[in-house]
């Protein structure tokens, strides 16, 4: 049940939504968490009194995580706190409801920077300090539409969650001799806040309608990312499971 006890979390983007389930099942399993956020400070916070209420300690730092001057900062913190990194979740992501012809050049940048630039910038750090601990976990939050395409438009997401099985496949390889494991999650239809304003209520139950389990959770992608961190994952690294009730199989 405690199985990641003594062990340091960074959950990106995890004030609220997914990040927010996944920082919460980390801690439920005994890690230490950075809860991460870009604007919402008092619902980091609250994240932070949630883990705290289980006996685990947390810190809610803001940084935006396609900056680097911000992440180095952030995990200047996350040291300066904890003495050390031993997981590290990719989780920070947008969208917008376009297609390839609504979407300007700035909407591109702000897509490509929020959800693909961050992993690298975050990874690149993260990367660093479990180089010198010879251990560690990265985690990255991809999408089953990395595989599948997005329906209705959102080129520019469907772009980095399929970057981001590239990445972790490259880094991977790289943190093997590192004692460092690198996979990704790729979650079908979440329900989240970002989901319904992106979609709308009605969408979103068309797309319900077509998952077999119906909508997922964020716990239920938190509890792979345990998996993962844990000693389920010491011999899994490059791969990526599919959180997404049957919606896609490949």
């Amino acid at each position: 049940m405690f199985e990641l006890n003594g062990k340091v979390a960074l959950v990106s983007g995890s004030s609220r939504g997914l990040g927010k389930g996944i920082a919460l099942a980390l801690a439920e399993s005994g890690a230490d968490v950075v809860v991460n956020y870009a604007n919402s400070k008092d619902e980091a916070e609250k994240v932070c009194r949630e883990i705290e209420k289980m006996g685990r300690a947390a810190i809610a730092v803001k940084a935006d995580v396609s900056n680097e001057q911000d992440v180095a900062a952030m995990f200047d913190a996350a040291k300066n706190r904890f003495g050390k990194l031993d997981i590290l979740v990719n989780n920070a992501g947008t969208t917008k409801s376009q297609d390839i012809f609504e979407t300007s050049i700035e909407d591109w940048d702000h897509i490509i920077n929020t959800n693909l630039k961050s992993v690298f910038l975050c990874s690149k750090v993260a990367m660093q300090m479990m180089r010198e601990q010879k251990s560690g976990t990265i985690i990255n939050i991809s999408s089953i539409v990395g595989h599948r395409g997005a329906l209705y438009g959102h080129v520019h997401y469907a772009a980095t969650k399929s970057g981001i099985f590239g990445m972790t496949k490259t880094l991977a390889r790289t943190g093997a001799p590192l004692g460092i494991t690198v996979n990704a999650i790729a979650p079908g239809i979440i329900e989240t806040e970002l989901l319904f304003q992106t979609h709308g209520a009605e969408d979103v139950k068309k797309l319900a309608d077509g998952v077999p389990l119906g909508l997922g959770k964020a716990r239920d992608v938190g509890l792979a990312a345990v998996y993962l961190a844990g000693e389920g994952g010491r011999y899994i690294t490059g791969a990526t499971i599919d959180v997404n009730g049957g919606m896609y199989l490949r």
